[in-house]
C-alpha cells in the first residue's frame, strides 16, 4: 500500500510550524521554563555587569569616575556576581535538561504508542532501520531544541531589552548600534547559516536513517552474505552511504564554521563602532569618556546570549528534520483504528463472509467465505501467495476488509472491542519474533500471570519443553536478539507455546509446522488434536500431513476458496 516517504514528508512541514508544534510539548513544564529563563537572564546580567563594574571602579580610582563605593566593597560585589553567575548558570542548565529529558521520555512514549497503533498494516514493509533511527537518534536530537533553543531565545530577547535600557541611559545612539549588532548575531547569522546549509541538515537525518536500515539488513542477512560471497559488494554499499552521510555532515560543519567567523567579525566591528561613536559623542558633548568606555565594555561582553543563538544555525535544520520525522509518525493515521468502546464477545464461531481484500492495486482475496465453528479444526490449503496468510490476519483485524465482513460470534470484528478480540484469538505465524530476553519472559508476554506449571504445560504441547530443560539455565536461558541463538524450528515451537499459554478459544495457525521435523510435527499435531472440542482452530498449511487432522479443508487458489 502507498506510503509517504519520511524524508519527503519532513519537507512538507515548514520549520516555523515544526517549532510551534514542538513548543506545545513544553506547556506542562512552563513553570520550570520560566525559572530557567529567569536564571539565564540574571546570570548574563552578572556576567555582563562584572566587566562594567570593574571599568567603573578603574575610573573611580583614577579620580574620573562617578562610582563612590570603596575598593573592598567593589571586590566583594565582583566576587559575589562571579559566584552568582556560576550558580545561576547551573540552575538554568539543570532546568533546561530536566525539561528536555522529561519531554524526550514523553515523546518516546508517544512514538511507541503511535507505532503500536500503526502496526502491522502501516508498518508492513517499512524501512525498519529508518524507524530505529527515528525512535533513537531523531528523538535524542530534539534535546537540542528543548534544552538549547527555547530558553536561549527567550533569554536573548530579554537581555536585548535589559541591555537597550542600560545603554539608553548612557546615550541613545549606543543603543542603536548594539541592537543592530545583536540582531545580526542572534537573527541574521543563524538564518544565513541555516540557508547556506540548504537541505544538508535534513539530508543528514534521512541518510542516517537509510544507513541504519542498510546496516540492519546486513546484520540480519549476514549468513547469506558470507555464503554467497557478497561481503565486498555490501561493504561497497556501506562505504557509499557513509561517504554520502559524511558529505552532508561536512556541509553542515562548513556552514557552522562560516557562522562562527561571522559572529567574531560582528563582535569586533560592533566594539569598534561603539568606541568610534563614543569618541564623536564626547567631542560633541553628548557623552562623557566614562560613558563611552562603559558602553564599549558592556557591548563587548553582552554577546553571550546572542552567540548562543548563532550556534543554532548549523544544527537547526537537522533538529527540525528530526522533529518532522517524529511528528510524521505521531500524525500518521492508523489504517485500522482500535475499538475501545465496542462489544465484548464470548467465542462461538468465526466466519469470513464474501470477503474481498487488496494490497493496493493487488487483489488478494475475492468473495471468500469460510466458517470456523467452536471446537472444530478447519484447514486452509493452497500454494504460496494464494491469500491463506492474509485471511488469518483479517480474522485478527490487522487489516479491514474492502467488501463483505469478518465476524466473531456473529459480530463484525469492526464492532468488537479490540482488547476483547485479542483475548478471543491467538495467531502463530510462520516466523516467530522473540525478544532479547529469557525464554520465560518471552513466553510470559502471552500471559504475564502464568505459573511455572502453566509454562511447562504449554511448552509440552508445543514439543519444546524437553529442549528447554536441557539448556544450561532452563527457562531462564537468554535468547539472542530476534531469537538469533535458536533455530527457526525452535522459535516456531516457542510461538506455538505462547499461543497455547494465551489459552484463547480461537487459534489461528499459519504454517505452524513448516520449520519442524516429522517427530516434532507429530507431537504438535497430537496436541492440537487433544484441543479438538475445546478450541476452534484455523489451520493454514501447504503440508498434507498437517491437513490430516483438520475436520474440513478448504483449498485456496488465486484468492478464492473452494
Amino acid at each position: 500500500m502507498a506510503r509517504r516517504d519520511t524524508g519527503n514528508a519532513a519537507r512538507e512541514q515548514s520549520g516555523a510550524r515544526i517549532m510551534w508544534r514542538m513548543l506545545g510539548f513544553v506547556r506542562p513544564l512552563a513553570g520550570v521554563m520560566v525559572v530557567s529563563v529567569a536564571c539565564g537572564v540574571a546570570g548574563f546580567c552578572c556576567a555582563t555587569g562584572i566587566p562594567v563594574l570593574a571599568a567603573e571602579e578603574v575610573f573611580a580610582l583614577a579620580g574620573a569616575g562617578s562610582l563612590a563605593w570603596p575598593l573592598a566593597t567593589v571586590c566583594w560585589v565582583l566576587a559575589a556576581m562571579a559566584l552568582a553567575r556560576g550558580v545561576l548558570h547551573y540552575v538554568e542548565q539543570r532546568c533546561n535538561h530536566y525539561i528536555a529529558f522529561r519531554l524526550l521520555a514523553h515523546i518516546r512514549d508517544l512514538v511507541f504508542g503511535a507505532l503500536r497503533k500503526l502496526a502491522p498494516a502501516k508498518l508492513a514493509g517499512r524501512d525498519r532501520g529508518s524507524l530505529v533511527s527515528t525512535v533513537t537518534s531523531d528523538v535524542e536530537l530534539l534535546e537540542v531544541f528543548f534544552a538549547h533553543t527555547i530558553s536561549p531565545i527567550c533569554i536573548a530577547v530579554l537581555m536585548a531589552i535589559v541591555g537597550a535600557a542600560f545603554l539608553w541611559q548612557l546615550a541613545p545612539a549606543f543603543t542603536l548600534v548594539a541592537l543592530v549588532a545583536w540582531a545580526l548575531v542572534g537573527v541574521a547569522v543563524p538564518l544565513a547559516v541555516s540557508r547556506s546549509s540548504g537541505d544538508a541538515g535534513r539530508r543528514q537525518r534521512d541518510l542516517a536513517g537509510s544507513l541504519s536500515g542498510y546496516v540492519l539488513d546486513g546484520l540480519r542477512g549476514l549468513g547469506e552474505v558470507l555464503q554467497f560471497g557478497a561481503g565486498a559488494s555490501r561493504l561497497d554499499g556501506l562505504d557509499a552511504r557513509s561517504r554520502e552521510l559524511v558529505g552532508a555532515e561536512r556541509e553542515v560543519r562548513r556552514a557552522g564554521a562560516s557562522g562562527a567567523s561571522a559572529v567574531s567579525a560582528v563582535i569586533l566591528l560592533a566594539t569598534i563602532a561603539e568606541l568610534a561613536l563614543g569618541t564623536q559623542l564626547v567631542a560633541a558633548g553628548a557623552a562623557t569618556p566614562e560613558d563611552t568606555v562603559l558602553a564599549t565594555v558592556f557591548v563587548l561582553s553582552s554577546f553571550g546570549p546572542f552567540a548562543a543563538l548563532a550556534n543554532l544555525g548549523a544544527t537547526l535544520q537537522g533538529t527540525l528534520a528530526s522533529g518532522a520525522r517524529v511528528l510524521e509518525i505521531l500524525d500518521e493515521k492508523p489504517q485500522v483504528e482500535e475499538v475501545e468502546k465496542g462489544v465484548d464477545v464470548t467465542f462461538s464461531d468465526a466466519s469470513a463472509e464474501h470477503v474481498d481484500f487488496s494490497y493496493g492495486a493487488e487483489k488478494v482475496l475475492s468473495d471468500v467465505s469460510v466458517r470456523v465453528p467452536a471446537g472444530r479444526i478447519v484447514g486452509i490449503s493452497g500454494r504460496s501467495g494464494s491469500g491463506k496468510s492474509t485471511l488469518a490476519r483479517l480474522f485478527m483485524r490487522f487489516w479491514d476488509v474492502e467488501q463483505g465482513r469478518i465476524a466473531v460470534s456473529g459480530t463484525d470484528v469492526r464492532e468488537i472491542r479490540t482488547a476483547s478480540l485479542r483475548d478471543a484469538e491467538a495467531l502463530v505465524e510462520q516466523d516467530t519474533s522473540l525478544f532479547h530476553d529469557s525464554i520465560r519472559d518471552n513466553l510470559l508476554i502471552a500471559k504475564p500471570t502464568a505459573t511455572q506449571e502453566e509454562l511447562e504445560e504449554a511448552c509440552r504441547k508445543a514439543s519444546i519443553h524437553d529442549f528447554i530443560e536441557n539448556l544450561p539455565n532452563g527457562y531462564d536461558t537468554m535468547v539472542g536478539e530476534l531469537g538469533g541463538t535458536l533455530s527457526s524450528g525452535e522459535r516456531q515451537r516457542l510461538g506455538l507455546a505462547r499461543a497455547f499459554l494465551h489459552d484463547a478459544p480461537f487459534l489461528l495457525l499459519d504454517e505452524p509446522t513448516s520449520n519442524l521435523d516429522s517427530l516434532n510435527e507429530g507431537q504438535v499435531l497430537r496436541s492440537l488434536d487433544e484441543e479438538r472440542g475445546r478450541r476452534a482452530v484455523l489451520l493454514v498449511s501447504h503440508r498434507a500431513s498437517t491437513m490430516a487432522i483438520a475436520d474440513e479443508v478448504h483449498s485456496m487458489d488465486s484468492g478464492r476458496v473452494s
